[in-house]
């Protein structure tokens, strides 16, 4: 069996308190679970193990299995922006367990720059696909990613499409709170607007502004879960139309309506809190 991806996140812009007291905590992965974590925005620091490193946007850090790892946040007033990849593999595996064991430092920060967005989130739509063969193409793609990492090798874009890709990205995770279109994100980039569109779908496979929207959304859920915000200002901070707007589109998108997935959530959470409160 080889390499799995088993998770990958975008945390973006954490400064709910808490949010950042989630991703504060010590914590660590299990056996055969490696962890990387590839920061583009924000102030804060990282303690793998014992050793602290200071983030910086553009770097990567890697958390060996059953290490205790935490982000320990500095200045709210430059919030996180980061992702993170969990990934497994089997011990018979033995170019992945060298690669991974041996050739990938766990006591330096690898700094790669912030031209990187369109990789990640490439990773996580791939990654989390329900397709067999989207899943096994990000494997194959985060193995080749590590491989140039060990080997610390100056990283760059050979096709100038990926960077108008990166550059869209960057745009958009940037202006959730703002009103943006497409013909801004066009005009920024230098593009024409039909050419855009048709760049951005063969990439991402997902229309800019529904990208945008999904971002939105992301957005809206860590609100729902790390503050105790209205509906209503909810969607005024995400320029929805209004809190009925708000409400249709998060349920098409996730499934739920947001007052739902929020007590969902806290339902988790309290049963969670009171496991942790018998082994205690």
């Amino acid at each position: 069996m080889e390499m799995k991806i088993i998770e990958v996140v975008f945390v973006y812009q954490m400064r709910e308190e808490t949010e950042i007291r989630w991703h504060s905590r010590r914590h660590a992965h299990g056996e055969g679970q490696f962890e990387l974590h590839y920061f583009i925005q924000g102030n804060a620091r990282f303690l793998n193990n014992l050793t602290k490193f200071q983030i910086s946007p553009g770097c990567i850090i890697m958390t060996r299995p059953e290490v205790n790892h935490a982000i320990i946040v500095q200045d709210k007033g430059t919030p996180l922006s980061y992702y993170a990849v969990l990934l497994e593999f089997s011990e018979e595996e033995k170019d992945i367990e060298r690669l991974l064991n041996k050739e990938i430092r766990y006591d330096k920060i690898y700094k790669t720059g912030t031209n990187y967005r369109f990789f990640f989130e490439e990773i996580k739509e791939k990654g989390m696909s329900e397709s067999p063969a989207l899943r096994h193409s990000a494997v194959h793609q985060l193995i080749s990613f590590l491989y140039i990492l060990s080997s610390e090798e100056e990283f760059h874009f050979s096709d100038s499409r990926n960077s108008h890709i990166e550059k869209a990205l960057k745009i958009m995770q940037d202006n959730i709170t703002t009103e943006l279109d497409l013909e801004q994100i066009a005009n920024r980039l230098g593009l024409n607007k039909s050419y855009f569109i048709r760049l951005f779908q063969q990439k991402m496979k997902i229309t800019p502004m529904k990208y945008f929207t999904r971002l939105r959304i992301e957005a809206a859920s860590a609100m729902l879960t790390s503050t105790d915000r209205s509906l209503a200002i909810i969607a005024q901070d995400l320029n929805f139309y209004s809190e009925f707007h708000f409400s249709r589109v998060f349920k098409q998108y996730t499934g739920e309506s947001p007052s739902l997935y929020r007590k969902q959530y806290l339902q988790l959470a309290g049963r969670v809190s009171n496991e942790r409160n018998k082994v205690f």
